[in-house]
């Protein structure tokens, strides 16, 4: 994609080089880590050039806030979402914005996100956690958390979404699927640096071929979820995948092709876990720092639910989790798992009074640091505090990204994490490891890594209410 800026040049990290240009300023692996840490003081707005490819990234809450005006500004694929669409083609989340198949699939299954649905994926939800305690309780009591936040999320997308369980809590085998999605998500962020290489198509068909018989593999494993729902003649349009086999557009009366509909499962394993499962781990994260902050959680999940440290909230329940969700939402705003997203102008236009865009300009809006503007947020604006005041601009917090492309299953996300994060504070007591400095693992999300916690069960007597 292009990203010409023409007649624009930014602030940029010192050293350029001729050839390299900015390359050396970039940490492949981390890359929004290494933003943090060495580029914040490079102005609200500042580009990077490597080998020829212009990437412009945007800090400031202003200038997110303009880029974010739908009347003005749509999605644009970043390179690493391009680097994506091997294996995810035109799928809700790497699909371009004149592809009709987005349009198409996101009228299907704004239905399967209604209140309705919602009520009916909730027990299902409550099931998987009631597997992952199963596991706890057996254990020594040491756990990864963020490694088992994400087996949970997996196995809740997976059985709501596509009736589809990847055995998780029943062998320490990790599922094949699983690894295999993990290489296509990091060949995905390979593939967004290298086109900007010379030889980038030779050099993504070597990684291609490379890693072939693990995407052939989850290309296959996807399609035999197809092919077994449809053999099994069920008209059944309770989960995602009944609707998209089963449901025409109410207006044209489209259908999704089965390739569309690979491309969808893959699209919602990934956003529907990954996402949800850095959220609580971050969340948890802070909780472990902080205690005062764990107390008050988990007095309110004392409060809404009773002595029983086994109790299970209602639907209805979550909602009331109001402590729970300004930890979960202050989580977010330091460390949002999708860590980004680019924009174009619908027309050419000025952003920020100043710098002409045209529809072939694209900007990256850097949401760990636009979320952490101290015009904003203060100059305690990196600190963790779920009670602080909403100020202005409190609005450009987008962890589930912007506008009509933003992730349909932010709902369905919100309540999943809110109900996990109240039934294990609930059922535990929490202990971090003090030595654990906070590492990340970057691939498209961002992640806690190695983030070990000691879990002790919570007795009926520990939990009672005066």
């Amino acid at each position: 994609m292009r990203n010409a800026w023409s007649g624009h040049t930014f602030p940029h990290p010192a050293g350029r080089r001729r050839w390299m240009k900015d390359a050396g300023s970039m940490d492949p692996e981390r890359p929004v880590q290494h933003i943090l840490e060495h580029h914040r003081d490079l102005g609200p707005i500042f580009e990077i050039v490597v080998f020829g490819q212009k990437f412009v990234f945007v800090t400031d809450a202003e200038l997110a806030a303009e880029l974010n005006d739908e009347s003005r500004f749509v999605k644009a694929n970043s390179p690493a979402l391009d680097g994506l669409r091997g294996i995810a083609g035109d799928g809700l989340f790497t699909a371009y914005n004149h592809e009709p198949n987005w349009q198409l699939a996101h009228d299907l299954l704004v239905p399967a996100f209604t209140k309705q649905a919602m009520q009916r994926y909730h027990p299902v939800m409550a099931e998987t956690l009631d597997e992952l305690f199963a596991v706890w309780d057996a254990g020594s009591g040491r756990v990864d958390l963020a490694a088992d936040m994400t087996r949970l999320t997996l196995e809740t997308i997976g059985r709501t979404g596509f009736s589809q369980a990847f055995g998780s809590f029943t062998t320490d085998e990790v599922h094949p699927f699983i690894e295999g999605m993990v290489t296509a998500l990091t060949l995905g962020r390979r593939k967004g640096v290298l086109m900007a290489l010379p030889g980038a198509k030779l050099l993504e068909r070597r990684l291609d071929r490379k890693h072939a018989d693990q995407l052939d593999y989850v290309r296959q494993f996807l399609d035999d979820i197809v092919a077994a729902r449809r053999r099994s003649g069920s008209t059944d349009t309770d989960d995602l995948l009944g609707i998209m086999l089963d449901q025409a557009h109410p207006e044209t009366g489209e259908r999704l092709s089965d390739e569309n509909i690979r491309f969808q499962i893959l699209t919602f394993l990934v956003a529907g876990h990954e996402t949800t499962s850095g959220a609580l781990s971050f969340a948890f994260y802070y909780l472990a720092r902080h205690p005062e902050v764990l107390a008050k959680a988990q007095a309110e999940t004392d409060a809404i639910l009773g002595d029983d440290p086994d109790a299970t909230p209602s639907y209805e329940q979550v909602a009331r989790f109001r402590y729970l969700r300004k930890v979960l939402d202050e989580s977010l705003r330091l460390w949002p798992t999708a860590p980004g997203y680019a924009r174009s102008p619908r027309e050419t236009t000025t952003l920020g009074g100043r710098w002409t865009m045209t529809p072939d300009d694209w900007a990256l809006v850097v949401l760990p640091l636009v979320q952490r503007d101290p015009a904003v947020w203060g100059e305690d604006a990196d600190a963790f505090d779920p009670e602080r005041p909403r100020p202005r601009l409190a609005s450009t917090v987008k962890p589930f990204g912007t506008g009509e492309r933003a992730c349909i299953g932010r709902q369905f996300a919100v309540h999943e994490a809110t109900m996990a994060l109240a039934r294990i504070l609930h059922r535990y007591d929490i202990a971090g490891d003090p030595l654990y400095d906070l590492r990340i693992d970057e691939r498209l999300t961002l992640m806690p890594e190695g983030m070990e916690v000691t879990l002790t069960r919570r007795e009926a007597l520990t939990v009672r209410r005066a």
